[in-house]
């Protein structure tokens, strides 16, 4: 059975797809893809194919009909209709109803996608948002979410909650705001809100600097003593396979504390591994050992043939190992605190769904993103896998291949998950991560302690957010799994 990498929001960024690095004597055909008279259509030719094989909407785009376009000519007339690769996928193939489709994908170099689903990057070590400044909409400032350790953010001090509207003293705008932090080395100017939530410059800047980085996503883990409760604090950046184990080593914490309450924080989790999710999922549990943790919906063709041969191959089951063979340290609860909204997205929401079929889940935020898809990478090779990819190039694609839905049938939720206790996050009101009077975290132990207010809204102003770090990034809000069967077809050839 041949291994593909799956992107899963339900999800964009981790697991056994390793890093990898271009070997010195590979030689890159710098026309193949290009337009041009003479077109070398090879990787327009794997594209089609790959989407008419396993795309999750084929039956909604007629072109991919099998038998549509009868010989290879007729096939390379209609992709020499298309300017580029890019052209060909995102005009011609993926389902033109984008309320279904935000999020197939492609890239012209697989390996930098491979080195991303593993958790490495290039940053500063800052997660950080945009939004429009409360005075002036032309304006933007740049507001820190949180700081990786061990990087060069960490190391100028900067710190949760700081706001800054300068780069390299140039003003931050709706028209340069995202050209300004490209740089492999910047320099942010900070600002401040005073009384009247004007924003008001500091005189004082921080000199960053880009490198590699591979973050842990368990973030921060401890225990709170709440009116003689103990309760388990948990917040978890990504579903990277990576670290599984730093995972289950957390829980394993939490067991032997004694832990009865458990808040998972996973308002900047954006997704990744559908297994690191199941996985996840068994760790807060463990009773359910076997029982039906989400269900998958594939194109027709893929659907009829799991059914008829495999259909346990279309259900994720609760389990009592991690991927490397490890018990998994269970809690065994009843019921969990789930800090979720505007990017937490996929493998997030997957967690959310499918325990919401057998416990008590209670969502503290907002609504989620709404993602619920899966899509696979697919090579240009025979099988569409790794192995024995056409050396003339580095395109991929990530079509979404099934959608999810949890024991119960639950699925399509295209506007995000619904909070039971809503409370936003206020930019100018940020509290360290982890401390019981951080808003979010709060409003999950009132609920515990007994003393759910009327409201978590404050008065003060929800600026309006324009992007987030990494929002570019291939694997931002994408999920993905590690297994899916060889392909059912073989590749067309006419």
């Amino acid at each position: 059975m041949k291994i593909y990498k799956l992107l899963f929001l339900f999800l964009f960024s981790s697991s056994l797809l390793l890093s990898c690095s271009k070997d010195d004597d590979d030689v890159i055909d710098e026309e193949v893809g290009k337009p041009g008279p003479d077109r070398n259509l090879e990787v327009e030719d794997f594209i089609y194919k790959g989407m008419n094989e396993i795309y999750l909407y084929k039956s909604y785009v007629p072109k991919l009909a099998d038998g549509y376009f009868t010989t290879q000519a007729d096939l390379n007339d209609f992709l020499d209709d298309f300017e580029s690769p890019e052209d060909l996928f995102y005009n011609g193939l993926v389902y033109e109803h984008k309320v279904q489709d935000r999020f197939s994908f492609m890239t012209d170099d697989y390996i930098a996608l491979e080195n991303r689903f593993a958790g490495t990057s290039t940053t500063t070590g800052m997660n950080y948002g945009f939004a429009i400044h409360p005075n002036d909409d032309s304006k933007v400032l740049l507001y820190v979410r949180y700081v990786q350790p061990n990087t060069s953010a960490a190391s100028a001090g900067i710190e949760r909650g700081m706001i800054f509207n300068k780069v390299d003293g140039e003003v931050m705008t709706l028209a340069n705001y995202g050209d300004l932090v490209q740089p492999e080395n910047f320099t942010l100017h900070q600002a401040e809100f005073d009384e009247n939530m004007d924003v008001v410059d500091l005189d004082k800047t921080y000199d960053l600097s880009k490198a590699e980085y591979t973050a842990n996503p368990v973030y921060i883990t401890k225990t709170l003593d709440v009116d003689g409760k103990k309760v388990g604090y948990l917040m978890y950046n990504s579903f990277t396979a990576d670290f599984d184990a730093e995972l289950n080593n957390a829980f394993n914490n939490f067991k032997s504390e004694g832990i009865t309450e458990l808040i998972l924080d996973l308002r900047y989790n954006g997704g990744g591994s559908v297994e690191s999710a199941v996985d996840l999922a068994s760790m807060i549990t463990g009773q359910f050992e076997g029982e039906i943790f989400s269900q998958q919906q594939w194109n027709p063709s893929y659907q009829s043939y799991f059914k008829e041969n495999n259909p346990d191959r279309l259900v994720d089951r609760f389990n009592n190992k991690i991927r490397t063979g490890d018990l998994i340290n269970s809690l065994n609860l009843d019921k969990v605190y789930v800090i979720a909204g505007k990017s937490s997205a996929s493998a997030s929401e997957l967690t959310i769904n499918g325990l919401d079929a057998w416990i008590d889940v209670v969502h503290v935020g907002q609504n989620t993103v709404g993602k619920f898809q899966a899509s696979v990478t697919l090579y240009d090779s025979d099988n569409f896998g790794r192995e024995n990819a056409n050396p003339n190039h580095k395109y991929a694609i990530q079509p979404l291949v099934y959608k999810s839905a949890n024991a119960l049938g639950n699925s399509d939720y295209v506007n995000g998950l619904v909070p039971d206790i809503e409370a936003i996050e206020y930019i100018n009101e940020y509290k360290p991560l982890g401390d019981p009077s951080e808003p979010l975290l709060a409003a999950a132990l009132d609920d515990i302690k007994g003393e759910k207010k009327a409201s978590y809204l404050s008065k003060s102003p929800e600026f309006e957010v324009l992007d987030e770090a990494g929002s570019d990034a291939p694997e931002f809000q994408k999920m993905y799994t590690d297994e899916i069967p060889p392909v059912l077809f073989e590749r067309l050839d006419y």
